[in-house]
């Protein structure tokens, strides 16, 4: 199964289409929506082509692929239009030999880690900074951001196929990558 993460899209309809445009490109099964999705926040500037209501409409014609958290910026009226489930603090994912923590990371982070096992994966947004390492006996994964990167790091999502996780810029290029297990 190889699954697409994205995270901090922040109402951008330029940059939904680019993660869909990608999402079909990598053939992904399912398109893992890791928070913040209709709303850019009061700390965030107006991102590029801010349209929440037709990011809404894109994203839900892909309802039955996708599996979302909740972010910060996410709200109950978000829900409201929102033809998928996005309101759950995290979703975990099992695989064969261990599981994968995905949350938004405004609530569980580096500095506030959830209870996992050994060799497991916790992955989350929030930072907009993409990660791909071991931190002590987890894999640490961040997709960094869609819309809004920070510290020069590019617009990107991140791929998992089979255990290989990599972090992408929208040209395709690798730019972080890490093999779980």
């Amino acid at each position: 199964m190889k699954l697409m993460f994205v995270s901090d899209i922040h109402g951008s309809l330029y940059y939904a289409k680019k993660a869909i445009e990608k999402f079909q490109e990598e053939k992904a099964d399912h398109l893992m929506v890791i928070g913040d999705v209709l709303y850019h926040g009061p700390r965030n500037p107006l991102p590029k082509d801010y349209n929440p209501a037709e990011v809404a409409e894109l994203l839900n014609a892909y309802k039955n692929k996708i599996v979302a958290v909740r972010g910060n910026c996410d709200s109950e009226v978000d829900q409201m239009v929102l033809s998928f489930p996005m309101m759950g603090d995290y979703h975990i994912i099992v695989k064969d030999t261990y599981k994968i923590f995905m949350t938004h990371g405004h609530l569980y982070n580096k500095n506030q880690m959830p209870v996992l096992n050994e060799g497991d994966a916790f992955i989350h947004g929030h930072f907009h900074l993409p990660m791909a390492e071991k931190l002590g006996e987890v894999y640490y994964l961040n997709p960094g951001s869609i819309t809004l990167p920070k510290e020069n790091n590019p617009n990107s999502y991140a791929v998992l196929e089979g255990d290989h996780y990599m972090v992408k810029d929208l040209e395709g290029n690798i730019i972080k990558e890490i093999h779980l297990k």
